[in-house]
């Protein structure tokens, strides 16, 4: 029998926490905090979200952390967010999205000044790609990961995160069936004990390795111990993982029952707790139960529910033993045709599996040979360092030929200063003669001074009231100028009220234009259905005593010719947008043109497409008009100049983030008008909720999440 053992995977997420606010901190403190308040501001935004992530509040987490990537952020900002939302995604076991963030987080942590900080973000970083490499079967690259961290962790002398890492790469000894070098590495985190999570991680993984070599007595001892401490510590993951490891050891002891319970508990906290690969792996190990028992159609129904989990996970390991084990339960019941289909997809994940592995083999390869080039080029620079050393030598034997030059050219230089000294005291004769001259000049300078002087005052005089006239002008001009400034002000208020006059009227005809199609559907209902019922209940209460075939045969066309009618009038009623054309097409449209006829400035953005384009009629109906039912109150009350719609699919939950810039509102203080509580009824009628940011002179944030698969439950 195969035996599907996974062990607990670590969160290290508080180790994060302390990295994030020792950042936060270092930055404040560094800076003058007056030029970076806004800087400040966010980094503060930055600490709210990884609260509510530590809180169990994911969504409002996940919220802010986009938020803040839109906004242009410092280096060290971009790696805290990024590495935030990779944690976010690793607790919910999506291991795609997961890698990305980690792979952007590191990125910009290149760019951060070398310190201590940048090194803690680089272990927590390994981490997560070890963890991440390890669930989807990449069983080497995860040992890589964990290894660099090690290296890294002690090289700084960082100890929760060497044992973190330790922890790590135990696991992944564990997976690859070096068991005695799991039992060291796990025995050697049991010595930490500053980090609960670590102590009863090693207690569960100790006790699932002595259940793998049959010591089932050392195995219970391990998982009641870590199972005190979780239930102290209220871990309910470890707790789940415990059970599924009991469960496990009572089935190898051929103890079913106990298994079964066991493994039913597991998947309803898992399911409750959304802690998906636990449940797969208990659905899993319930279906081998059910396998070896020979109860086929049990077995296939639990391997089933499994796949689904391991598909949407990625898993491939678990993916293509789940496809082995419905080819044996096919062939036991022989059904070689469905077990054939089985064996195929079998194969295909392993060749899935070894295509990853050998991508992975050839981008190490290119790794190396790129700094086997850098070594080269570094060689290089080096001789080149060296030739100018032997320049620089050179030029300094240069410099004292220079100046023994000099000094030659003093001593010269002396003998010149005599001969100019014989010659200097000749000219002073000369120079005393020309003083004499240069006085009787002076004389007749200071004269020519005074004649100008009496000019320039004159001419000082007629420019004072020149300049005052030019002043008084220039002024007149200023006036002039700030009065035909405040009148185009004055005109483009007109030209924007009138504007939104003339959107309110479109509104407001859109609104009788709906009154009146009401109107017709009473009509419609009173005289065509309502006549048909009345002549058929006429009839039924009235019966007569003629042929009783035709009786029938006239009552059930007056039936059916009511039934065509009330299809005709529901489909007039289903808006025809949808059944042709796309849901995300439609509302870009309409958005759009909203846009180009009024003032507002929209920006729509929407992902993923295609899945929201396939959602139920019902739900695009309702969701197109709760956001018709926003934009009108925006251009009515907001005074807004742009308007920002996202729509997100995640986790069948299709979350409407609407956004304007305008004068805001405080929604305790607001009475709910008729528009919100038309939001709030389409809202309760397919189990959304509705949530409200708005304070004054800052805007308006809408959020608004409607369950995908309970509405469509509730329309079946």
């Amino acid at each position: 029998m195969l035996r599907f053992l996974r062990k607990l995977i670590v969160y290290h997420f508080f180790i994060f926490c302390l990295v994030l606010k020792a950042q936060i901190k270092e930055d404040t403190f560094s800076r003058p905090s007056e030029s970076l308040k806004t800087e400040y501001r966010e980094k503060k935004r930055i600490e709210e979200a990884y609260n509510l992530l530590k809180n169990n509040k994911e969504k409002e987490a996940y919220i802010i952390a986009h938020e803040l990537l839109k906004k242009t952020l410092d280096n060290r900002s971009k790696t805290n967010v990024n590495l935030l939302l990779g944690y976010y995604f690793n607790s919910r076991q999506i291991n795609d999205s997961s890698l990305f963030y980690t792979k952007k987080a590191l990125k910009y942590n290149k760019l951060i000044k070398n310190d201590s900080l940048k090194n803690r973000t680089y272990s927590l970083g390994y981490n997560l790609f070890g963890i991440n490499n390890k669930r989807i079967g990449l069983l080497e690259e995860s040992r890589k990961w964990h290894r660099k961290g090690i290296d890294i962790s002690q090289k700084f002398k960082e100890k929760n995160l060497y044992y973190t890492h330790t922890h790590g790469l135990a696991l992944v000894y564990s997976e690859m069936g070096d068991y005695k070098s799991a039992l060291n590495l796990f025995k050697e985190c049991l010595t930490y004990k500053d980090n609960p999570t670590i102590t009863y991680g090693s207690y569960i993984n100790i006790g699932s390795i002595y259940a793998k070599l049959n010591d089932y007595k050392s195995s219970n001892d391990y998982y009641q111990k870590a199972l005190k401490l979780s239930q102290q510590k209220e871990n309910y993951h470890a707790i789940a993982v415990i059970k599924i490891n009991l469960a496990i050891n009572y089935q190898d002891q051929k103890d079913v029952d106990k298994a079964t319970t066991l493994y039913n508990e597991v998947i309803l906290l898992s399911e409750e707790k959304e802690y998906k690969h636990l449940s797969l792996i208990a659905r899993l190990n319930k279906g081998s139960v059910y396998k070896d028992l020979k109860k086929y159609n049990d077995a296939e129904i639990a391997f089933y529910s499994a796949l689904h989990d391991a598909i949407e996970l990625g898993y491939l390991d678990d993916q293509k033993l789940i496809y082995d084990n419905l080819k044996d339960i096919f062939i036991a019941q022989n059904d070689y045709k469905k077990a054939f289909e089985f064996v195929t997809k079998s194969f295909e994940i392993k060749d899935s599996i070894n295509k990853l592995q050998s991508d992975k083999e050839i981008d190490e390869l290119e790794v190396k040979y790129k700094t086997l080039q850098k070594e080269k080029e570094i060689k290089v620079l080096q001789v080149e360092n060296y030739n100018r050393k032997l320049e620089l030598k050179n030029q300094d034997e240069a410099i004292k030929n220079l100046k023994l030059q000099q000094e030659v050219q003093k001593k010269e230089n002396e003998n010149k200063i005599l001969s100019f000294q014989n010659a200097s005291e000749k000219k002073l004769n000369e120079i005393t003669l020309l003083k004499k001259d240069q006085e009787i000049q002076e004389t007749k300078l200071i004269r020519q001074k005074g004649i100008k002087n009496t000019i320039l005052y004159s001419f000082l005089i007629l420019l004072v009231p020149v300049i005052g006239l030019l002043v008084t002008y220039y002024q007149k001009l200023q006036t002039q100028s700030e009065l035909n400034k405040k009148q185009e002000e004055i005109s483009g208020q007109k030209i924007s009220s009138l504007l939104k006059d003339q959107e309110l009227k479109l509104i407001k005809a859109s609104i009788e234009g709906q009154d009146k199609e009401r109107k017709r559907i009473a009509q419609e209902l009173h005289d065509s259905i309502g006549g048909n019922l009345a002549a058929i209940k006429l009839q039924l209460n009235n019966p007569t005593n003629s042929n009783k075939e035709d009786y029938l045969k006239t009552i059930n066309y007056q039936i059916d010719d009511t039934y065509e009618q009330v299809r005709s009038l529901s489909h007039n009623l289903i808006p025809k947008k949808f059944s042709k054309n796309n849901f995300c097409d439609v509302l870009e449209e309409y958005f759009s043109n909203i846009g180009k006829s009024s003032s507002l400035t929209t920006s729509f953005v929407v992902y993923p497409r295609i899945e929201i384009d396939f959602l139920e009629e019902i739900l695009q109906i309702e969701a197109f008009k709760i956001i018709q039912e926003l934009i009108t109150n925006t251009i009515k009350h907001s005074k807004a100049s742009s308007v920002e719609l996202q729509l997100n699919l995640v986790d069948n939950v299709l979350s409407i983030l609407f956004e304007d810039n305008g004068i805001g509102f405080n929604p305790n203080n607001n009475n709910d008008g008729i528009g919100f509580e038309n939001i709030k009824s389409r809202l309760n009628k397919i189990y959304g909720t509705f949530h409200i940011d708005s304070r004054i002179n800052r805007g308006t944030i809408i959020n608004i999440e409607i369950p995908t698969l309970t509405t469509i439950a509730n329309e079946i």
